[in-house]
């Protein structure tokens, strides 16, 4: 991860120094939480706890900001509950359909809404629309919703997302694009666990298969789903 925040194959930009966070489940139902704005490189916090941090699910993402503040409220992961979240990519065009996108975000959730970036946006909407009973569905009405929102406001929706988010039980991801840029998305299974990334962790391409755009990813200890979704 610190390699990556410093020399990222895969992503619009080599750098990531905007900002870093992990989520982990150890044995409560809510994920700690350690987020910087400082670079990967520089926090040696993070190597710390790293070291001695023994979990069965976790999400680690490094940030390269598409417009926003580099703020603690901004880095991913967002976590809600027992549910953390985060995303790669943007929402062209996000400051004319804020108002509108975070009207849906239900009110007990907005007044969760800490940041402004887009991410937390969609994670807080996903939750209005039924994340906890239908993960993989919610997600999708919630990029529906934003796609709707861009034609109503007159706008060529503009949507690309690479996202991974998790209860603690099972790990979800998503990749999807309004266009053909869909940003990248990786899995390989292993003795160790399954893993899902932005990009390979070593230069070894047959121990990684690629996510297809316009499909999402499900995986529950032993048990591992792949299936086609559609936004809009």
């Amino acid at each position: 991860m610190i390699h990556q925040s410093r020399e990222a194959h895969s992503c619009k930009t080599a750098i990531n120094a905007d900002g870093v966070g992990v989520a982990w489940y150890g044995t409560r139902a809510q994920p700690g939480l350690y987020k910087d704005v400082r670079p990967a490189w520089s926090d040696p916090n993070l190597l710390q706890l790293v070291h001695q941090t023994i979990a069965p699910v976790f999400l680690a993402h490094v940030r390269a900001s598409t417009g926003s503040a580099t703020s603690y409220a901004n880095c991913h992961p967002f976590a809600d509950g027992c549910w953390s979240f985060m995303h790669n990519g943007v929402v062209g065009d996000f400051d004319q359909l804020r108002k509108r996108i975070e009207g849906d975000i239900a009110d007990h959730l907005y007044a969760k809404r800490k940041g402004s970036t887009d991410s937390e946006a969609i994670f807080l909407l996903a939750l209005s629309l039924g994340l906890e009973s239908d993960p993989m569905e919610a997600m999708t009405r919630a990029l529906a919703r934003i796609e709707t929102h861009a034609r109503n406001a007159g706008i060529k929706p503009h949507i690309r997302f690479a996202s991974c988010w998790s209860d603690g039980q099972a790990l979800y991801a998503y990749r999807y694009a309004t266009d053909r840029f869909a940003p990248s998305l990786y899995y390989n299974r292993t003795e160790q666990g399954t893993f899902v990334v932005s990009e390979p962790l070593d230069h070894l391409s047959e121990h990684w298969t690629e996510v297809p755009p316009g499909s999402g990813l499900r995986v529950c200890g032993s048990d591992f789903g792949l299936s086609e979704v559609k936004a809009a």
